[in-house]
């Protein structure tokens, strides 16, 4: 009797092998979470439950314009000096190239004093440092405007992260509220694509031989439904199963527990 009973299990145990019950979940869920620290000046609560196109939460960003504008009119005044010097540089070059042409004529003459090769030796020095000096003074502001161009770019990335924008996603749930003080890493919302709808279930080694040549039956009906992914390494909750998924046609409504079978 023992016997029948175990032959009996075993046959049920293998006649369900091929049968999973699935979550019908969207195609892919988001958290977003704060990228900056700031307070919501706005946070569109009345999209919740709904498919949003549009700006949902917006962080206080006036000081952050406010620099950003400066920024850019110092970064125009730095370019505008740094071209002025620049100019002045070839006429100072010309300048030093004319003192030592001079000196060197002068230098080698028994006529000339002393005090006067000392004076053109002197007026040369002179030229020279002060193209030196100017030509340090274009690479001090092109520094600076390397530094400015750099502060921009970091001026305009967090603007762009106070504003929080989605495109034809669904929202779950909004995590603020206006007024709310936000930080780094903070949960700001919780968004779904529900353009498709996504099976997860979990193969067997033995459903996974001549897949191929096998359907997928969803609550019974045979399909011409594939496997978008199937996972090489077993999972670490269901052990010796491997994790797959169907990707299906939009629909109204998720959550529900669906019948699949690989045979």
């Amino acid at each position: 009797m023992i016997k029948y009973i175990v032959v009996f299990v075993l046959s049920t145990v293998i006649a369900m092998a091929d049968v999973h019950f699935a979550k019908l979940e969207p195609y892919n869920t988001i958290n977003i979470k704060s990228e900056v620290n700031g307070r919501v000046v706005l946070a569109r609560e009345d999209l919740e439950g709904k498919i949003a196109n549009s700006l949902i939460v917006k962080i206080d960003d006036k000081l952050d314009k406010t620099d950003l504008k400066n920024s850019k009119l110092s970064l125009q005044l730095l370019s505008k000096m740094i071209t002025l010097n620049k100019g002045m540089l070839d006429n100072l070059k010309k300048n030093v190239v004319k003192k030592y042409s001079l000196y060197k004529k002068l230098a080698p003459l028994a006529s000339s004093s002393v005090s006067q090769k000392d004076s053109l030796f002197s007026a040369y020095v002179s030229a020279k440092s002060q193209y030196n000096a100017t030509q340090e003074k274009v690479l001090n502001l092109e520094n600076q405007k390397v530094t400015l161009s750099q502060k921009i770019a970091l001026l305009e990335d967090r603007l762009s992260k106070k504003s929080i924008y989605i495109k034809n996603k669904y929202i779950y749930a909004l995590n603020v509220k206006k007024g709310e003080f936000v930080t780094v890493g903070m949960p700001i919302a919780t968004i779904s694509d529900i353009s498709k709808a996504k099976l997860t279930l979990y193969l067997s080694k033995d459903e996974l031989s001549n897949l191929d040549s096998k359907k997928i039956y969803i609550n019974g009906n045979k399909t011409n439904l594939k496997f978008s992914k199937i996972w090489k390494i077993a999972d670490k909750k269901y052990i010796s199963s491997y994790r797959a998924e169907i990707i299906l046609k939009p629909i109204d409504r998720f959550s529900s527990l669906i019948k699949v079978e690989v045979k």
